[in-house]
């Protein structure tokens, strides 16, 4: 079927555009649940040229050169489309299966357990909330971390209602150092979504559960359908993803839709009709993470390996032919040609090689903000909540003005972050020049009172910590204030509040001209939005509350200034 829509695709091309090669295409993203991660490279762009009948390349035969200079070879030519589907697979699922038996409990994983046919409704319901809580675990985290954090929240949460019934603070709690904070919030929704909106049972379906339920996609909704409800719906994660690659010989683009489509109806072919639909799915994503690994494959040990293609192909012994007499229609245009530099003799030349994204790069002003009573024996720092969304979701923050550059990146409006930030954080900031304010200035207060003042701005230096997308760097200041009494922080406000405040904050008076980003800048992004809110911790309580890793590093320099200072 896969074959003959392929070929139709390409029949239904103008006549004149046979001969090229598709544009990679942005396909949907698949969970990369994988246990290392792809070592991805740029790859030569080749057009290839055809003809109704031809002949194929042998194996050594040079094709050309890409921009780098390297030898591309073209022993991925002239092959029909029809390799890369799986057909008979019994015998194939058979194999699978008695290896999965032998290894089902090999790593102790407490998610996993054998299908229970005699469940109820609400069985089969929990088994999915089990079964949601390590996928969304497992993405782009390594199994043998997961099961510590794993135990740990089934033990605080042991069904859906549980989990609703909490809140973002002891949720992060638990995913702490787990890193990809969204995720957490996401359980938290769909939880409570569950509860209010669905009885208290996830979806039984992975239509409506990639429908309903946020942060599931097409992979966990897979997972989760046909391992908790025995539905023959198939899975493809990074694991699942190199595997099929290898298994059927394919080179080419790994996120492009084309190559996601082939895939997909790989994995699909070997859980259709299948008793066993969830041992399948993770039979597949087991070799995958196990035997199928990215550098170093056991392919002694695998079980599909009579049937994998990229094995037979990489055997010393390995016949190619070297015709290939087939109508255009048929030939597959999907697979790239193999760089000469990369073909090593062995399965890891699949799958083909993607050009990573560089991460982009930011400069933060991090603000470690400090408040001393004037005998020196309380210490209080200032933190601040993330929004709901985004990065580090939920989390707290040193006070921080974010994604700086140029005029705003210098050591002189560095000095005067400090003054910038507490403007939007405390009820009565204190100013580059302090000044005493008295009792009448400030309302409901009996006596005098003193606006606390900046006594220190120490550089602590560079911290550069590092997310998938982004590469930080936090440029760390200590900030000392002195007072009589602990300053009064703003109230957290409404996001209807938030975008009033914002909207009144942006305008320009007239006669002013432009705004400084100083009297703007991300203060207003990171304490007037999304109900934020601020909060005074004691010294000995700050490596308590729920931080990422990169406030951590932060808060750890800035411990290094005391032991000068003091």
């Amino acid at each position: 079927m896969l074959a003959y829509l392929l070929s139709t695709t390409i029949l239904q091309m103008p006549k004149r555009k046979r001969a090229q090669r598709p544009a990679s295409e942005s396909g949907e993203d698949y969970a990369d649940n994988s246990d290392s991660s792809y070592n991805e490279t740029p790859r030569a762009e080749v057009t290839k040229k055809t003809r109704k009948t031809r002949q194929a390349p042998r194996t050594t035969r040079k094709k050309g050169h890409d921009d780098d200079g390297c030898t591309v070879v073209n022993n991925n030519s002239g092959h029909p489309v029809s390799m890369h589907v799986i057909s008979a697979v019994e015998p194939m699922r058979i194999a699978l299966l008695e290896w999965y038996d032998r290894v089902h409990d090999a790593r102790k994983m407490p998610w996993r357990k054998k299908f229970d046919p005699s469940l109820d409704v609400e069985g089969r319901a929990q088994r999915a909330y089990e079964v949601w809580i390590s996928e969304i675990m497992l993405q782009q985290t390594q199994v043998a971390t997961v099961i510590p954090y794993y135990n740990k929240w089934i033990a605080k949460f042991p069904t859906i209602r549980d989990l609703a019934a909490s809140d973002i603070e002891t949720v992060n709690s638990l995913w702490k150092g787990l890193g990809y904070y969204s995720r957490a919030a996401r359980l938290l929704g769909g939880a409570q979504k569950t509860v209010k909106e669905l009885h208290g049972r996830l979806p039984d379906n992975a239509k409506d559960m990639e429908a309903e339920i946020p942060g599931v996609g097409r992979y966990s909704a897979g997972a989760i359908s046909s391992i908790a409800y025995n539905q023959c719906v198939p899975v493809l994660d990074g694991n699942v993803h190199r595997l099929l690659s290898r298994f059927t010989a394919l080179h080419a683009q790994p996120k492009s839709k084309r190559t996601l489509d082939v895939l997909w109806a790989g994995a699909e072919s070997f859980i259709k009709q299948s008793k066993r639909p969830g041992d399948i799915n993770q039979a597949l994503i087991e070799l995958g993470s196990t035997i199928c690994a990215v550098r170093d494959p056991v392919c002694s040990d695998c079980p599909l390996r009579l049937w994998c293609k990229a094995y037979q192909r990489t055997q010393p012994n390995a016949s190619h032919p070297s015709t290939v007499e087939a109508d255009v229609e048929e030939l597959c245009l999907v697979c790239d040609p193999i760089p000469s530099d990369e073909d090593n003799g062995s399965v890891t030349i699949y799958p083909m090689k993607a050009e990573r994204k560089k991460p982009r790069e930011e400069l933060d002003s991090v603000n470690v903000i400090e408040w001393r009573s004037r005998n020196n024996r309380d210490r209080w720092f200032l933190l601040v909540r993330r929004p709901q969304g985004g990065l580090l979701a939920g989390l707290h923050e040193f006070p921080t003005l974010a994604n700086l550059s140029g005029a705003d990146a210098s050591a002189s409006s560095m000095a005067e972050a400090p003054y910038t930030l507490l403007q939007g954080l405390l009820m009565h900031p204190p100013s580059s020049h302090s000044k005493k304010v008295h009792s009448k200035e400030l309302p409901n207060s009996n006596s005098s009172y003193q606006v606390p003042k900046v006594t220190q701005v120490t550089s602590a230096g560079d911290v550069v910590h590092v997310f998938s997308h982004i590469k930080k760097t936090y440029r760390v200041q200590w900030v000392l204030l002195e007072g009589d009494e602990l300053p009064q922080l703003r109230p957290a406000i409404s996001p209807d509040q938030a975008a009033r405040e914002n909207g009144n904050r942006a305008k320009t008076p007239k006669g002013k001209g432009k705004r400084k980003v100083s009297e703007v800048s991300e203060v207003e992004v990171n304490t007037i939005t999304e109900t934020l809110n601020a909060q005074w911790v004691p010294l000995t309580q700050v490596e308590d509350v729920n931080i990422g890793t990169g406030v951590l590093k932060v808060w750890k320099l800035v411990e290094k200034l005391w032991t000068i200072t003091q």
